[in-house]
């Protein structure tokens, strides 16, 4: 199998440096507690507040953790365009939903190597100690967002790892929120039935393969399939496992820091202090739980030089990480009924998850119109999270919001191409998915969903003809009258070259 992408967090970050625009790093201290994440938000993207846009990854040197001691490495931002997180692969954007479903279909599972745990340090258990950002000052507490936990089912025996946010409530100790019904909280439930607490190795900084196989839903892969093994297929070649030194558990062996702990059945307010939690990834204050399960930190490891990966809650970069599993898990599903689906873009303004863009094979005949539309609806009853579907033709690019627009502009009569599905089950994190702000509504959490349809009817497709401008032939020592330069740069003008994405 050849490789396709970097094993490691360290040798993406190599492979940035020389691409212009792409990696930026800051050498001067900044602290921990407000100072990475305020200096990263023009380069966050929405739905981070305004002014804001996608940007370079931005690597901190010099981090002091809120709890004082020695400055170290934060990154932030690797994953905040699509074309970079895609590009780390060796792919584009339309590619890695494909990608992502033959990396299901064939999985390669991890290796145990020997001796790999004897080459990391050791380090005090102690979370104070870290550089783990604080974003606002209605925070809980620093936060790990970008914290992949691997943990296995006592039951079944399968592994799984997943991102979830975790506060630090003490130097030993993290409240965790787990969605309900997911792989984590039922490995969980086995362990308490056992009378046992459950081994957790939580990752932090891990190759693009191995997070971007965390973040897929479980709509594209079963409860019965290893995320490690995902990743394996992803980024060419089988992930490596070592043994943690302090519980009993695996972890990735080139990971760049191991948080080594139990998963208790105790219980503890994620903020004691206050209702407010993080930013959350929709761009609103996040809600505190007022009791999450906990988990006792028992040792923590790290490569020489480590460098804590986090994210910012809402932004592109946490958008990206999410749509791109949900793509393909639409693509799939799309696949399976029949459909001519070229591509799926989960777009970052919903969060990578509520806002869904599908573009169309060139219609057959009149009988697509239609499939069209029940393809539409399909994927707002089928997958909780989806709140707004576009439907566009082949001619229109799905990574362009102008061109999203204009065809929603110029192919789309609401009368007839808007299909709204009333009250069905959705996601509370959306503040308008509430009873308060729609008495359409039978429950908070559920919502009005939508189809928008700019394809254009099978009938009416001579009058959409896209124009594609046409190359002249030029002709040798023919000189252009200067005239026709007056809109022309100025040759003293210099030009900025354009950044091209990592290929």
């Amino acid at each position: 199998m050849t490789r396709r992408g970097p094993a490691d967090l360290r040798t993406a970050l190599a492979g940035l440096d020389p691409l212009p625009g792409e990696l930026v790093r800051v050498r001067e201290q900044v602290p921990a507690r407000f100072g990475v994440t305020a200096r990263y938000a023009k380069w966050a993207g929405t739905p981070a507040p305004p002014p804001t846009g996608p940007g370079p990854a931005l690597l901190f040197e010099q981090v002091v953790p809120s709890g004082g001691g020695a400055a170290r490495p934060v990154l932030i931002g690797l994953y905040g365009t699509r074309w970079r997180a895609a590009g780390l692969l060796g792919l584009t954007p339309g590619e890695m939903a494909p990608r992502l479903l033959d990396a299901v279909a064939a999985p390669v599972a991890p290796v145990r190597v020997k001796g790999r745990a004897q080459a990391r340090n050791v380090l005090p258990p102690d979370l104070t100690a870290l550089p783990i950002p604080v974003v606002t000052d209605q925070d809980a507490g620093p936060y790990l967002t970008l914290g992949a936990v691997l943990a296995t089912d006592p039951d079944t025996g399968v592994r799984n790892l997943s991102v979830h946010r975790m506060c630090v409530q003490g130097p030993d100790l993290l409240t965790i929120w787990m969605v309900p019904g997911r792989d984590l909280e039922r490995a969980h439930q086995a362990a308490l039935r056992r009378g046992e607490n459950l081994p957790v190795a939580i990752h932090l900084g891990l190759g693009p393969a191995l997070l971007l196989a965390s973040c897929c839903p479980t709509s594209l892969v079963p409860d019965s399939v290893d995320e490690l093994a995902v990743a394996g297929t992803l980024g060419g070649g089988p992930v490596e496992l070592t043994e943690c030194r302090s519980v009993d558990a695996e972890c990735v062996a080139d990971a760049e820091y191991v948080i080594e702990g139990e998963l208790l059945a105790d219980l503890a307010p994620e903020n004691p202090h206050g209702p407010a939690a993080t930013p959350e990834f929709l761009g609103y204050q996040g809600r505190a739980h007022p009791a999450l399960p906990t988990v006792r930190v028992t040792g923590i490891t790290a490569r020489d030089g480590a460098i804590l990966q986090t994210v910012s809650g809402p932004g592109h970069e946490q958008s990206v990480l999410l749509g791109f599993g949900m793509e393909a898990a639409i693509l799939g599903r799309l696949r399976a009924l029949g459909a001519p689906a070229e591509s799926v873009h989960c777009h970052t303004a919903g969060g990578g998850q509520l806002m869904v863009a599908v573009r169309w094979r060139a219609k057959r005949s009149s009988a697509d119109d239609a499939l069209v539309r029940e393809c539409g609806a399909s994927i707002l009853d089928g997958f909780r999270m989806a709140k707004l579907v576009v439907s566009v033709d082949e001619d229109v690019d799905l990574e362009s919001d102008a061109d999203l627009w204009w065809a929603m502009t110029t192919r789309l009569q609401a009368d007839r191409d808007l299909t709204v599905l009333p009250d069905r089950e959705g996601f509370p994190l959306d503040p308008t998915q509430s009873t308060s702000y729609s008495a359409a509504l039978s429950a908070d959490g559920r919502t009005a969903k939508a189809h928008f349809d700019c394809t254009v009817p099978y009938a009416e497709r001579a009058r959409f003809h896209r124009p594609r401008f046409t190359e002249p032939v030029e002709e040798p020592d023919t000189e252009v009258p200067p005239s026709r330069l007056s809109f022309a740069p100025s040759p003293r003008a210099p030009r900025r070259p354009a950044a091209r994405p990592p290929r």
